[in-house]
């Protein structure tokens, strides 16, 4: 214990520094990595005591957003719960997350804890703490350069399920999630989300063609537990348990981020939620949780530029890309697109020409930015998008896309990298709240 207290100190010391020298949040990463170079157990020895479990959210999509949803539902049903808000999906980046709540003396004050892992360090963090509960969300082709092929992806998943103790819940529509379910060890509790009948064919929108082109694939059918969605309009849902109503029903919900794939989002947590609180899950309590929560940042987060609506919208992948597209396409605006190739975002960006750009023709795009910004105008040629400009400097694209466009409705398509340093630059001119801690939403409160 004293190495743990030891490295608890030396972390918190890093996210001091980080803090002073950056004027940020202390790092996503950095103090975590201190913590764990002086004790390598140092996750092992902290999640030991929560009483609740661990519960792993992870996936090539929608991890952040669903995180933060399941987060919300739980605090409505008052436990205390510890996650990390960041979206630093690594093990670092949530040791780092629990120094910022942990004291000085060790130990976490939460009842549960329920994490977003990236696809590939989940496996990292598993060997280290076995997760007692799993959310799998779905499998994409992402990071080309560290995932390679889908079926890859979708193996790291499976070894994540395995290594989970007590119950697993799974995307009943996406063909390699769903067939994780039979790799299970005997005696984890399986619970599933999805679409419901009306809406099933839509599943195609949010698949790239590796999993629509999967024959043998067939949903389960539903039991009492399972919750399958029924969008209403473009931003409110109802979460129906069973095939045929036997659990109850959920909703309407009017959420505050719109389209299908935050609707898929918010049925997975209310589905993770009642398989964690059995007879405990309150609908009430739920859909308060779902009404309030925020979009995270830079994933479909609205912020006020100067009295008009900037939308920052994450993409990293071909399936994100072009469901972002379908969702943002009935609301035109102006439109900016920064592509990084960092290691963050995968080097690889081929994945570029895999998107169809065609919704974007009849207004064009006022800017390409970012490393790649030459590619993503060129790309857009491609396509016949017009482009009017193009600036690799971020800020100056900002500053230019902003004067530009003054008082009209402003939306920029990023890439994981691009999206940190533009939401940094928009909340050092518009006082945002820090990444991670920008929900004006509140904990919704016990019921």
């Amino acid at each position: 214990m004293l190495r743990t207290t030891i490295a608890t100190l030396a972390g918190k010391a890093a996210r001091h520094a980080a803090r002073l020298r950056g004027g940020g949040s202390g790092g996503s990463a950095l103090p975590g990595l201190v913590a764990e170079k002086v004790d390598p157990a140092f996750l092992a020895h902290t999640l030991a005591d929560v009483p609740g479990g661990i519960v792993v959210v992870s996936g090539t999509n929608g991890k952040t957003t669903t995180t933060k949803m399941l987060v919300a539902i739980l605090r409505a049903h008052g436990m205390r719960v510890f996650t990390n808000p960041t979206g630093s999906n690594f093990t670092r980046g949530v040791i780092s997350a629990m120094l910022a709540e942990m004291p000085v003396r060790g130990g976490l004050e939460a009842d549960i804890a329920v994490l977003e892992l990236d696809e590939a360090h989940a496996l990292h963090f598993g060997r280290a703490v076995a997760p007692t509960h799993a959310l799998l969300l779905n499998v994409a082709r992402d990071q080309l350069d560290r995932f390679a092929e889908i079926d890859h992806t979708a193996g790291l998943l499976t070894r994540l399920a395995a290594m989970t103790t007590h119950g697993v819940v799974l995307n009943r529509d996406d063909p390699f999630v769903n067939r994780i379910a039979t790799t299970l060890a005997p005696g984890v509790d399986l619970t599933w989300f999805g679409l419901d009948a009306s809406v099933a064919d839509r599943a195609g929108e949010l698949s790239e063609h590796d999993a629509r082109a999967q024959e043998d694939f067939t949903p389960p059918v539903a039991g009492e537990r399972d919750g399958l969605l029924t969008p209403v309009d473009e931003e409110s849902l109802r979460i129906t348990f069973g095939a045929h109503g036997e659990g109850g029903s959920l909703g309407p919900v009017t959420l505050r981020q719109r389209g299908l794939a935050a609707m898929i989002n918010a049925t997975a947590a209310t589905s993770t939620a009642k398989h964690l609180l059995g007879a405990a899950f309150r609908h009430e309590a739920t859909e308060r949780a779902l009404r309030t929560v925020a979009p995270p940042f830079g994933r479909g987060e609205v912020i006020d530029v100067d009295g008009s609506p900037l939308e920052l919208v994450l993409v990293k992948n071909p399936a994100g890309f072009t469901v972002a597209l379908s969702t943002y396409a009935s609301t035109p605006a102006a439109t900016m697109v920064a592509i990084n190739d960092d290691y963050a975002d995968g080097r690889d960006v081929s994945w570029l020409y895999d998107v169809s750009f065609e919704s974007l023709r009849a207004k064009g795009v006022a800017l390409t930015s970012g490393v790649r910004g030459w590619d993503m105008a060129l790309r857009l040629q491609y396509d016949d998008v017009a482009v009017a400009a193009t600036e690799t400097d971020l800020a100056k694209a900002l500053t230019t896309f902003l004067a530009d466009h003054e008082g009209e409705p402003k939306r920029i398509f990023t890439s994981y990298t691009a999206m940190l340093a533009l939401r940094r630059m928009l909340g050092e001119r518009y006082d945002l709240p820090e990444m991670g801690v920008d929900a004006p939403e509140t904990d919704g409160g016990a019921a």
